[in-house]
């Protein structure tokens, strides 16, 4: 069976939960190019909080199943357990040589994690883990949206947390790659593959260069995502327009009490994709 066809096999359909916030705030013109988040924004996602997935009885049943399946001789527990230390591992290694906010390549880790010397079945393993603890769905609108945005002049781009898998998911969920419905190829810029995560400031600096050769200044961007740390504020720093997307109590991340997020305000709030429409194609 192949990726695409094992996240098919976890599909369902989600819909995101209201927050307590409003849509707010405006852009300031021209914006020539929009980037998206992944997970949380572009898709319904639990943004990976494993602690919370576990608890489900469901997933529990689901975790319990493909340990059985993938022969692993520990519970759950001693599988999240063994994954987390050996991401923690390697990120102390990737800190030692200079790297801010360290990126694994999860395939490796879970290899690592289940002692497999074939690196496809930890491919396979590491789709399975990820559909159960983080399933995805198209957040509402989303293909109008992008319709919108690729009918029009605008220059559409992606700066993510993400792994291999992500690319499969957009084949999965919207039938074709990111670069097949609109996003620039160099500008569709995941975390895994150059080895950094947000809220490093490097994934949107390599954005900004690439922007360049568009002739498009960070300040006529507008980048789109739910979390204020990881999303916002790097985005800021590098001079890109900001647009918090609150539509999903999941996802939304504030960070009021991460002092490194104080004085930062998104240019625009959105609780819905469409109102994203409505500010850039005015």
């Amino acid at each position: 069976m192949g990726h695409k066809d094992l996240i098919q096999k976890y599909i369902t359909p989600l819909q995101p939960i209201l927050t307590d916030m409003e849509p707010a705030g405006h852009l300031r013109a021209p914006v020539k190019a929009v980037l998206f988040d992944v997970y949380g924004t572009l898709f319904v996602s639990r943004s990976g909080d494993i602690s919370i997935a576990k608890q489900e009885a469901q997933t529990g049943a689901q975790l319990a199943s493909l340990i059985q399946a993938y022969e692993y001789p520990g519970s759950a527990d001693d599988l999240i357990d063994a994954f987390s230390k050996a991401i923690q591992s390697s990120h102390e290694a990737m800190r030692r040589r200079g790297i801010d906010y360290p990126e694994v390549q999860i395939d490796e880790i879970w290899q690592q994690v289940l002692e497999a010397s074939d690196i496809e079945k930890a491919c396979r393993f590491a789709v399975e883990f990820e559909m159960i603890v983080n399933p995805g769905y198209p957040m509402p609108y989303l293909e109008s949206v992008l319709s919108a945005f690729r009918d029009s002049p605008m220059v559409m781009g992606i700066v993510s947390n993400a792994q291999f898998f992500t690319p499969i998911l957009f084949q999965t969920l919207l039938g074709a790659l990111p670069e097949n419905i609109g996003f620039e190829a160099n500008l569709v810029l995941y975390s895994y593959q150059h080895g950094v995560a947000k809220p490093s400031r490097r994934l949107f600096q390599l954005a900004a260069e690439e922007l360049k050769v568009h002739g498009i200044a960070p300040k006529e961007t507008v980048y789109v995502g739910n979390d204020m740390l990881n999303d916002m504020l790097p985005a800021y720093v590098e001079g890109f327009q900001t647009a918090l997307f609150a539509g999903d109590k999941r996802s939304l991340r504030r960070r009021e009490d991460d002092p490194r997020c104080q004085g930062i305000s998104p240019d625009l709030v959105i609780t819905d994709l469409r109102q994203l429409v409505k500010q850039v194609l005015k």
